[in-house]
């Protein structure tokens, strides 16, 4: 039986080679980047490419994957989110897990499927223990949405939750934002928007159910 290598030889093994230290870019230069970079691609596939290699955001180094847009723009509904939670990143698809359960329940009661809708979130990458991403965080990423926007070319837009409707309109909450059709502009296009509650507001409180189900009708009926 082959004994232990010797404790002297043991300590003469070159230790692992440390990770590559992560270099910080100002805010500034990050968010100019980013609109260069979501700027400069002519398709969605390029655009993915180019955030897939995008170092600019802090977030990128805590989370697992990219969550870029998935489905189908043929129907002209696009439904965007806040960020990844943990069933997304881990997927590395929107609206995964519970959450996406209770979206496609939420889209089948007016007639949609996951499969119709193109999905995406205002944030693309999961900020760490799902904290609300910060203003420069959403800033950075913000050409990046915009850009899956104008590429998509929707005819609507449904805004979930809070983080999402105030990232699109500013100022007030979801209770004051949901249920009122908005103007945005993508690509010199504009957009009928309307925002609603997020599938996590509807398990924190039934009464949301209510609030949601009226968005949604309201929705469908600009479907036609």
């Amino acid at each position: 039986q082959q004994s232990a290598p010797p404790a002297a030889a043991r300590e003469r093994r070159p230790a692992p080679p440390a990770p590559p230290p992560v270099v910080a870019i100002p805010d500034e230069q990050a968010i100019k980047e980013a609109q260069f970079v979501a700027d400069a691609a002519r398709s969605l596939g390029e655009l993915r490419t180019a955030m897939e290699a995008f170092a600019g955001c802090n977030l990128r180094n805590s989370a697992r994957n990219l969550v870029f847009a998935e489905g189908s723009a043929a129907s002209g509904v696009m439904i965007i989110g806040p960020m990844p939670y943990a069933d997304d990143d881990r997927d590395g698809r929107p609206f995964a897990g519970r959450h996406g359960e209770m979206l496609e329940r939420m889209l089948s009661g007016i007639g949609l499927s996951r499969e119709d809708v193109l999905l995406a979130n205002a944030v693309p990458w999961r900020p760490p223990g799902n904290r609300v991403p910060s203003a420069r965080e959403a800033d950075i990423c913000r050409p990046f949405i915009e850009r899956q926007i104008a590429l998509a070319e929707p005819k609507q837009l449904l805004l979930l939750g809070n983080f999402t409707a105030r990232f699109f309109f500013g100022g007030e909450t979801i209770h004051q934002l949901r249920g009122e059709w908005r103007e945005l502009t993508f690509g010199g296009t504009s957009i009928p928007t309307l925002a609603t509650l997020h599938p996590q507001d509807l398990v924190a409180a039934s009464i949301n159910k209510r609030f949601a189900w009226l968005d949604l009708l309201a929705f469908k009926s600009r479907l036609g």
